[in-house]
């Protein structure tokens, strides 16, 4: 009598779903995660679901395809049990495999890409890579030290020996440690603008090498004025003097009309006296 196949994930295809899924179920925009806590220990949140069903008359069953297929990673999403009934209920013909395959290529592709990259890494090839990453890191800032030399030539001379210095790999093994390098990184892209930056520095302090002259002839005048202050002081109290001159002259004017009458009455009278002595004699 013939067994009868049953559902088997090895341990590996199992990881990678896990893996692969980024956190939840494959259904588009689906935020249902892939663990829930509870009591303090983890549990598997979503279902392993076929792209083509695992047995016969089922949703898009497959004759050609094998057991050992049908239970391959190929033919295996992550599902949470709403979206896994959707798929195999009343509605199954609005997802068919090529939607299905869809859905997991979207899903996977990324974490794919970043495992195809590290199949073949040896330590050889991981040097290489760290080798070639400190000399693009290099070959990012020398163009940015060139032009930062010249308005401080001797920082950036040191900065060009240290960068130099330590994406040497006679010097450093490998070259960096992991936490230098991510260190570098940062760096590197914070100073990224530095390029074309440094190019309007130049520019701005070739506009300010006149400063330098045109500071000494501020000072100068600015000691010219220093005795401003106390000139006009000066002024004004001479300006108060003059006013208060100015016065007394008008008080004494005011009067002159009264003196003048005075003068004229006098005058007569002295006639009259002169005129009187004349006929007496």
């Amino acid at each position: 009598m013939a067994s009868t196949p049953r559902r088997s994930y090895s341990n590996a295809t199992i990881a990678g779903l896990m893996t692969l899924a980024r956190g939840g179920c494959y259904w588009p925009d689906c935020g249902v995660p892939t663990i829930r806590m509870i009591n303090s220990a983890p549990r598997l949140n979503l279902e392993i679901a076929h792209i083509r069903a695992f047995e016969e008359g089922g949703k898009r069953y497959d004759p050609d395809w094998s057991v050992s297929e049908r239970n391959s990673f190929a033919n295996l999403i992550l599902l949470c049990h709403p979206h896994h009934s959707e798929i195999d209920g009343t509605n199954s013909d609005q997802y068919p495999v090529e939607l299905l395959e869809r859905w997991k290529h979207q899903r996977e592709a990324d974490g794919l890409s970043a495992l195809a990259g590290l199949s073949d890494l040896t330590e050889d090839r991981l040097g290489e890579m760290i080798s070639g990453a400190q000399t693009t890191l290099v070959a990012r800032l020398e163009p940015a030290l060139d032009e930062f030399a010249k308005t401080a030539p001797e920082l950036a001379a040191l900065l060009k020996v240290t960068v130099k210095e330590l994406a040497n790999p006679r010097i450093h093994g490998f070259g960096l440690s992991a936490d230098e390098i991510n260190s570098l990184s940062r760096s590197s892209d914070q100073l990224a603008h530095l390029q074309d930056t440094a190019f309007l520095l130049v520019d701005a302090s070739q506009k300010l090498a006149h400063l330098q002259d045109t500071a000494s002839t501020l000072a100068d005048a600015a000691s010219d004025l220093i005795g401003l202050s106390d000139g006009a002081s000066t002024l004004q109290q001479t300006a108060a003097k003059a006013e208060r001159a100015a016065n007394r002259l008008m008080d004494s004017l005011e009067g002159l009309p009264d003196n003048t009458r005075l003068l004229q009455a006098a005058a007569d009278k002295a006639a009259r006296a002169a005129g009187s002595m004349g006929n007496g004699y």
